[in-house]
């Protein structure tokens, strides 16, 4: 009889145990519980010590920490026909608990599909450019498409960020040239810009000198002064065009006074005013003309003529 009673104490004992572990829940700070009682939801629960009715009462728990979601490399083709492979990450929170348990059968695959498709369909309307260098943008248009869409489940998703953009080798060449070309037309232009400049103080250097042409004779010196300084083999000796216009313009001056004074030739001499001689024709030489001395002079001496016989 004895043991009877003790068998029939330790079942009682064990089932009001199991009782008490059913019954009996701690919820964390950071954890809700929903009770459902015969299918019903009740008043939200905890944290803390919660009792529950055994065999009647459910509780599903229920994390509000911030929950980070990796989004999987999707495959997207950009408005200018560009294939990318793009990775994200979406960071989300419970706000409500009974409508993220009520509302959506799985909470946490449901943003996850949210957020593939979201992600697919809002970069595939953006050029290749504008993804590289407007991610704020886009990350901004992410959160607002997604929370619009979580926020009837009670999830509040707080931020979407666009981890890498994988772009293909060959157009990561391409790209590599347009920015070389870019940065050769920055040049180009900031070379322009330096020679406009260059070319506005030339001119008022110019005006200065023009002023005062003691200037120009002190400039004239100072590069003199600086090809001897540099020792080189080849001089190049600068020539001032002050002093050449001088000359060329009493050139210019000389030939015109000549085209314009219609000075005559002077008159041809006729062959018996000149002294020569008609074909056929002799003249016998005066002894005091030119002449006669010329003949004398160019005679052989007789006394050699005598010494030669």
């Amino acid at each position: 009889m004895i043991v009877a009673v003790v068998v029939v104490l330790a079942i009682l004992l064990v089932i009001g145990l199991t009782v008490l572990g059913a019954s009996v829940r701690v919820l964390r700070e950071y954890e809700r519980g929903v009770v459902f009682r015969l299918g019903r939801v009740m008043d939200l629960r905890g944290p803390g010590l919660i009792l529950l009715v055994p065999t009647i009462d459910r509780m599903v728990r229920v994390s509000l920490r911030t929950v980070t979601l990796t989004v999987p490399p999707q495959e997207i083709i950009t408005r200018d026909n560009i294939p990318v492979r793009v990775t994200a990450v979406t960071y989300y929170r419970v706000v409500d608990p009974n409508k993220s348990v009520n509302a959506v059968e799985n909470f946490h695959n449901a943003t996850l599909q949210i957020a593939q498709t979201t992600l697919r369909s809002t970069l595939g309307g953006v050029d290749l450019d504008h993804l590289l260098s407007e991610r704020e943008t886009l990350n901004e248009s992410l959160q607002k498409v997604i929370d619009a869409q979580t926020e009837p489940w009670g999830i509040k998703v707080t931020t979407v960020e666009i981890k890498d953009v994988e772009i293909p080798e060959r157009m990561q060449h391409a790209i590599a040239r347009q920015a070389e070309a870019e940065r050769e037309r920055r040049a180009k232009i900031i070379n322009a810009e330096g020679e406009a400049q260059a070319a506005t103080r030339l001119a008022d250097a110019a005006d200065i000198i023009g002023r005062n042409p003691t200037t120009l004779q002190l400039r004239y010196l100072q590069t003199l002064r600086e090809i001897g300084a540099t020792q080189n083999s080849t001089v190049v000796f600068p020539m001032p065009i002050d002093l050449v216009k001088p000359v060329l313009e009493a050139m210019r001056t000389s030939q015109a006074s000549g085209e314009t004074s219609g000075e005559a030739s002077p008159p041809q001499l006729s062959a018996q005013e000149n002294g020569a001689l008609e074909s056929g024709e002799t003249r016998a030489l005066s002894p005091g003309s030119e002449a006669a001395q010329d003949a004398r002079a160019s005679a052989p001496d007789p006394a050699y003529l005598d010494k030669l016989d």
